[in-house]
């Protein structure tokens, strides 16, 4: 039998054809599926992500009093900690 010139009984055919096509459809059903999940996927993490409020930083004025046992009442603090704000001391050339 010549190899360019191979036979295939029609019925062999006709059930290749119709698992073929059971084949794409349910590839067609998964895909959809794939997009439906992917767009209900982002859609959750948009729903959660807004159920949280934004932080409103607010900003405070403190004055303290501090004694140190002289008549001059400023005091500049250091190596305790961190410092959030300005240095509103009048007299600085005198603690440098």
């Amino acid at each position: 039998m010549d190899e360019n010139n191979l036979n295939v009984p029609y019925i062999v055919h006709e059930g290749d054809m119709a698992r073929l096509e059971r084949t794409n459809r349910r590839l067609w059903i998964l895909s959809i599926m794939l997009v439906l999940l992917l767009v209900g996927t982002n859609a959750g993490w948009i729903w959660y992500e807004n159920q949280f409020q934004d932080v409103v930083t607010t900003t405070q004025e403190v004055d303290q009093d501090v004694d140190t046992g002289d008549n001059d009442g400023d005091v500049i603090v250091h190596g305790i900690g961190d410092f959030y704000g300005e240095d509103k001391t009048e007299n600085k050339e005198n603690y440098n």
